[in-house]
């Protein structure tokens, strides 16, 4: 990783000791490793997201479907 070894030679470079710097460093890879979410985590919840779209898509074609049907047997036994 280009940007730990920047971070550790900017560290050293201060006379920051190096059990120090590659304390710093080695809990921010920890960090980086835990918390960002890599590209294969975004697409992965992308592909999800679409499924539950299309899951209350249809749920919501259904219960609109069922509204009007229940309207309309309403309007026809009211006459």
């Amino acid at each position: 990783m280009k940007a730990s070894l920047a971070l550790y030679q900017a560290l050293r470079s201060i006379d920051v000791e190096e059990s120090k710097a590659t304390a710093v460093i080695d809990a921010l890879e920890s960090d980086m490793q835990n918390v960002l979410a890599t590209k294969s985590d975004i697409a992965q919840l992308k592909a999800e997201l679409l499924a539950v779209e299309l899951k209350l898509t249809i749920r919501m074609g259904v219960m609109l479907s069922a509204a009007v049907g229940v309207m309309l047997t309403a309007l026809r036994y009211m006459h």
